[in-house]
């Protein structure tokens, strides 16, 4: 059955999701971003299928409305929907990463009869904006949807028919246990990673080589204090009592590690890093999680002259197409390491195999 679906913000995500959704012919997409460029670039390239050039006159063809915006600016324009005249039948969703806030908005569409399900598809990428949309962009990762308790079922199952399409593992979750989740997984750790940033910013004041040596292990640990500013802010804000009950617990944490390092028992010190191992060797390494995933595979090299051409070239040969390349020159414990980034995670496996079969250089996935 023909659907139009009216994307409205044509960033990495919202362009994303209009090329992972164009993968079913039905399926017709209306694109509006506030950027002109960007919009004429999104029809220009074939991501979408006819420019908005009012959104009030757009919305009243689609039949799902996707508000691909920052948080802020889907609840400003959620209010100006009660002047739009909407099919009977549409369904309204967002691509938010907080949902609380976003599901409390909607409350006033509900009572204007008017089907809001939340969304919140995790995936993301090092590049941002419409050129950089990507139709796999969703493939194996976690797309969270957030209905009313009392949405009918057949609504839901209309939307989840629509993104189905686009390969995401679709989960339907409590706004409430959203928020909590996320903060646990994506949200705090950015907030630690940013502290570690300033640690180490306050610390090479007093002994400047500091930042040199933190070109391996540190900047790995610490990539995502590079995000966008100004979208942490407003993800900060907007979950901040979840964040702030984390950072009691991860006080609370570091207390708990305060006095294990006071008291010094081997022991209890060897198990408290063995029980974070154990942890860390389990979680799941096949599916893009609440973060942004890069397909990373770690390649270990002996130091001679052309051995990163040497790789890529039986990579080239293969067809397996890199996004990044970088060598890790000081990690605390292992020596010589190449990572090489890929777009899925098909690409990291043909990798492994190519890497395998060419050469005797060890690869790993951290």
């Amino acid at each position: 059955m023909k659907q139009t679906v009216f994307i409205i913000g044509l960033g990495l995500i919202g362009g994303s999701l209009a090329l992972g959704l164009k993968r079913n012919p039905e399926t017709f997409i209306i694109g509006y971003d506030a950027d002109s460029h960007t919009l004429r670039t999104a029809k220009r390239i074939g991501i979408i299928d006819e420019m908005a050039v009012h959104m009030k006159d757009a919305s009243e063809l689609a039949d799902v409305i996707i508000f691909a915006t920052p948080v802020n600016e889907t609840i400003r324009l959620m209010q100006e929907m009660h002047n739009w005249q909407l099919k009977k039948n549409v369904i309204v969703s967002d691509t938010g990463s907080t949902k609380k806030v976003i599901m409390k908005a909607a409350l006033e569409l509900k009572e204007a009869g008017i089907t809001f399900i939340g969304g919140h598809p995790m995936a993301g990428s090092h590049k941002s904006g419409v050129e950089a949309a990507r139709a796999h962009l969703f493939e194996n990762a976690y797309y969270m949807l957030t209905p009313f308790q009392d949405t009918k079922e057949e609504q839901i199952q209309t939307l989840l028919n629509l993104l189905q399409v686009t390969k995401a593992k679709i989960v339907q979750v409590d706004a409430e246990e959203h928020d909590h989740m996320t903060a646990v997984v994506s949200h705090f750790p950015h907030l630690v990673a940013a502290s570690l940033v300033h640690q180490l910013a306050g610390e090479n004041e007093a002994f400047p080589f500091t930042k040199q040596l933190a070109a391996g292990g540190f900047r790995d640990l610490t990539r995502i204090a590079s995000s966008n500013p100004i979208m942490w802010r407003d993800i900060t804000v907007q979950n901040r009592q979840e964040l702030c009950n984390q950072l009691q617990s991860w006080t609370e944490e570091m207390i708990r590690l305060q006095n294990l390092l006071l008291h010094a028992e081997p022991d209890e010190i060897e198990a408290y890093f063995s029980r974070a191992k154990e942890v860390r060797d389990n979680l799941p390494i096949t599916t893009q999680g609440a973060m942004f995933t890069v397909f990373d595979l770690y390649v270990d090299v002996p130091d001679y002259p052309g051995v990163i051409s040497e790789i890529t070239g039986y990579l080239a040969k293969d067809s397996i197409s890199i996004t990044n390349l970088r060598i890790v020159e000081t990690r605390e414990d292992i020596f010589g390491i190449l990572v090489i980034s890929f777009q899925t995670m098909e690409d990291r496996a043909k990798a492994v195999e190519c890497i395998a079969k060419n050469t005797t250089f060890e690869t790993y996935i951290a």
